[in-house]
This record gives structure tokens, sequence and C-alpha cells, in this order.
């Protein structure tokens, strides 16, 4: 046990249901910055539910919303 050593636990995802939400990946066009949504098919508001720092956490995102990273869209 390190005496300064925090564990992070990271928190679960938050259950979107799939008739009401799409999944997006939103993109900065000045950074590059990509950021995992799920998008509101009535309102068309975004929530986001995690940053994309690599192709790993793509996977990540859609595994566990059940999702091909081909019927993920990029909105800009």
């Amino acid at each position: 046990m390190g005496l300064f050593k925090k564990t992070r636990e990271t928190p679960p995802l938050p259950d979107f249901p799939a008739a009401e939400y799409e999944p997006v990946i939103r993109c900065s066009i000045c950074t590059g910055e990509q950021v995992a949504c799920m998008r509101s098919r009535s309102t068309g508001k975004l929530h986001e539910v995690m940053f994309l720092r690599s192709p790993e956490d793509l996977e990540t995102f859609c595994r566990n919303y059940r999702v091909r990273p081909e019927d993920v869209r990029k909105v800009y």
C-alpha cells in the first residue's frame, strides 16, 4: 500500500436506450479532439460519454454500447 498512491476507478458508463439515442463522435476541426457522445434522436442534444484518445477507446465505446465502429457517425 503506497502512502500517496490513489487508485482511480472508472465510473460505469450511463445506459442510453437505442431507440432514443444514436452514437456519434464529436470532432473538433481545429484541434482534432474527439469525444464519443450519444445524440438524442428527438432533440439533437449531445450527451458526452467519453474522450477518445486512441482506437482502443473507440473499441471500448462500441463494445459497451453494442455498436459497430462503422455505424458511428462523425459530427463536426
